[in-house]
């Protein structure tokens, strides 16, 4: 079982017997209790909801593998119409967590209802979570096996089903692959060879097998890479009626002990070419690609590859520190400043903010970025001095500096020379509690004692450490065991909100965003949640706020900016919501999206914190305040008490706010004096006073 499989709130396995579902999935044990919670069937877009229990099968490092069987002809009055069903995992306090698809979960499965003439199969969303369908019947098809040749053709193999085929046999069956290019929409044509019903597979006995060879000699391009997708086309005789079935978008679902993924250079048309074979994720098509090949762009690609292998081996690691500390004891480079902002993936936040005064400032100083390399476009056009985290020039650079400047911790290997003074700038007021004074971790690849052991660790080279206020300097000694020289300035990152801003640049600000000029602006920036991951590092969001409702009540009015966490990992699909919802979690200044926003939607993020110096309305939408206060991390105050706006839990909740004008209360100006009474404008220069000019 591969590591992606097993993973949380993941479907390991789909099945359909006789008129039987049986869903089985991993989820953490800790959150789940089969007796008492369910498996849910919702009605897309509406309240409806279909509860089935849940039998605990195993358990694998706390996460629990479950089954729940659904008995179709149950629930036939609901399953034989044309719908579409969300699932959903019920857990405590009636929160609920979509289920995703892992590989094995293929749509070629499917209930015929022959009466009403419709299917009822699993599918797969656009960000890979389970989904089941009610539709007319569909031409089911896929391929499992390919081979790429040295001439460049390639073999694939498959087989594919038509549901009215099970009551009625068809005759004269023919098929055909085409496979059309994204250059120009050049469209080949292959036929089939059929080889029969497919006895060998129990899951799939009654699809038809076929096989074809794929010919890449058309639609190349001499420089150009080409991607092709591939649609299938069969046809019958039917009653003396000839009828048409097609699948679009072939699904690619290699057998057992073929690869997902080939690749091979091939002589086509008297010419070298790289020609791939892969799946399309997350709905898994089979996406075939042809490229020019060139010798130099292979050893360098090899080159790169073994590089990166090396990078991630320990050896390599260490003679890298080695090297960095060797680097350490060469001449310090006076007034050197090397900023960071949340692991070189923005240009953002304090480091931002101490940067820009700096550099209009005080001249005398050498500035530089540390980037992660794949986030280097997000730092182009701004005329800044960067440096590809990692990298030998990194080394050199960071090894002999000033000074550093980074608003999150450095890797724990980095040993920080004598010379070198390290600011930390954090980026954020504590709502939440954080590292030594959190109860429980449950982040992915680490457990509570060695999250708290490796926090504190780095946080003992910090030299400098900004607070905002009081409040946050008495949590920051207690939380990160700090000792040294907290400078209590406000956030160097807020000046600008105290700075003037006239109409007009704000209407220039809105027109940037393509934001309508004549709506409000509805900012939703919630955080993360430490039990929701992919993987260490790319944290998944549930979007719990109901877009649809949303637009539906206050549509007329506003407009929506989702702001997710940097380390939420999602792409969401706001198609059906074009002109009302915008997605700008990419964009690295959150400051200017709070200028051009009227009211602020969040949760537990400390981004209430900051657009509190605004004195602008906050609604705090706490759906699962519950598991998060009292197991995932708990907060330092009574925030249900002292929140500074009204908590919803639902989306009407919050339309209620907006619409009755609640958004307000007595407690605000209590909240502004405990946490922004520093903010002024001038914590850039406090900042720069103490650390860089002593």
């Amino acid at each position: 079982m591969s590591e992606s499989e097993v993973s949380n709130h993941k479907v390991k396995e789909i099945e359909i017997r006789e008129n039987k579902v049986y869903i089985q999935f991993y989820f953490d044990e800790t959150l789940l209790s089969a007796e008492q919670d369910s498996l849910l069937f919702y009605l897309k877009d509406t309240d409806k909801c279909i509860p089935f229990s849940l039998t605990q099968i195993s358990s694998l490092d706390g996460l629990g593998l479950y089954e729940s069987v659904i008995d179709i002809e149950e629930h036939s009055k609901a399953f034989s119409r044309k719908t579409k069903w969300e699932i959903y995992v019920q857990i405590a306090d009636k929160q609920k967590k979509r289920l995703l698809c892992s590989e094995k979960v293929t749509g070629l499965l499917y209930y015929y209802f022959e009466k009403e003439n419709f299917v009822f199969f699993p599918s797969t969303t656009k960000r890979g979570e389970l989904v089941f369908r009610t539709s007319e019947p569909l031409l089911f098809a896929a391929i499992d096996r390919a081979t790429i040749r040295k001439d460049g053709s390639i073999f694939v193999a498959g087989y594919y089903d038509f549901p009215e085929w099970h009551t009625k046999e068809p005759s004269k069956v023919t098929g055909t692959l085409i496979m059309e290019n994204d250059l120009d929409s050049h469209i080949s044509r292959f036929s089939l060879d059929g080889t029969g019903k497919d006895n060998s597979n129990d899951r799939f006995s009654t699809y038809r097998r076929f096989e074809t060879t794929i010919y890449l000699t058309e639609g190349l391009h001499s420089l150009k890479k080409v991607h092709y997708r591939f649609h299938l086309e069969i046809s019958f005789q039917d009653e003396a009626k000839h009828k048409v079935l097609k699948c679009n978008q072939l699904a690619y679902l290699p057998a057992d002990g073929e690869k997902n993924k080939q690749k091979r250079i091939c002589t086509i048309s008297k010419s070298k070419k790289r020609v791939k074979v892969r799946t399309k994720t997350p709905k898994r098509y089979l996406s075939i690609s042809v490229s020019p090949y060139y010798y130099k762009q292979q050893l360098y690609e090899n080159t790169s590859k073994l590089f990166r292998k090396w990078k991630n081996a320990n050896k390599l690691l260490l003679v890298y520190k080695v090297l960095f500390k060797v680097v350490g004891y060469f001449p310090v480079k006076k007034n050197s400043i090397v900023f960071e902002s949340f692991l070189g993936k923005q240009y953002s936040c304090n480091p931002r903010a101490i940067y820009e005064y700096i550099q209009a400032n005080h001249s005398e100083f050498k500035l530089y970025w540390s980037v992660d390399p794949r986030y280097l476009k997000n730092f182009e056009g701004k005329n800044l001095d960067v440096v590809p985290r990692f990298s030998i020039k990194w080394l050199f650079i960071m090894a002999r500096a000033n000074f550093w400047v980074s608003n999150s911790r450095l890797p724990l290997w980095i040993p920080k020379p004598r010379h070198t003074t390290y600011l930390q700038t954090w980026h954020g007021t504590p709502l939440k509690k954080l590292a030594a004074d959190m109860d429980e971790v449950h982040m992915p690849e680490t457990n509570t004692k060695m999250y708290k052991s490796n926090f504190l660790y780095e946080a003992r080279n910090w030299d400098y450490l900004i607070s905002p206020n009081a409040y946050s300097s008495e949590i920051f000694k207690s939380a990160f065991q700090f000792k040294k020289k907290m400078i209590e300035s406000g956030y160097p990152r807020n000046d600008i909100l105290y700075k003037k801003h006239s109409k007009e640049e704000l209407r220039q600000l809105k027109e940037k965003f393509a934001i309508p000029l004549d709506k409000k602006v509805l900012l939703y920036a919630p955080t993360w949640r430490d039990d929701q991951f992919y993987k260490k590092g790319k944290y998944k969001f549930d979007l719990e706020l109901d877009l649809n409702k949303l637009k539906r009540e206050l549509g007329e009015e506003y407009v929506v900016i989702l702001r997710m966490h940097y380390l939420v990992a999602e792409n969401f699909d706001l198609s059906p919501y074009k002109g009302f919802a915008f997605d700008y979690s990419n964009y690295e200044d959150i400051r200017e999206l709070y200028l051009i926003s009227d009211l602020l939607i969040t949760d537990y993020s400390s981004v209430f914190f900051d657009y509190g110096n605004l004195k602008r309305p906050i609604i705090f939408f706490v759906y699962d305040i519950e598991t998060y206060r009292d197991k995932l991390r708990g907060f330092y105050f009574d925030f249900e008490k002292k929140a500074p706006g009204p908590l919803a839990k639902t989306t009407d909740e919050v339309i209620e706010c907006i619409n009755s004008g609640n958004v307000t209360n007595q407690k605000f100006n209590d909240f502004y004096n405990k946490f922004c009474y520093l903010e002024d404008g001038n914590a850039s220069a406090r900042v720069v006073k103490e650390v860089f000019l002593q």
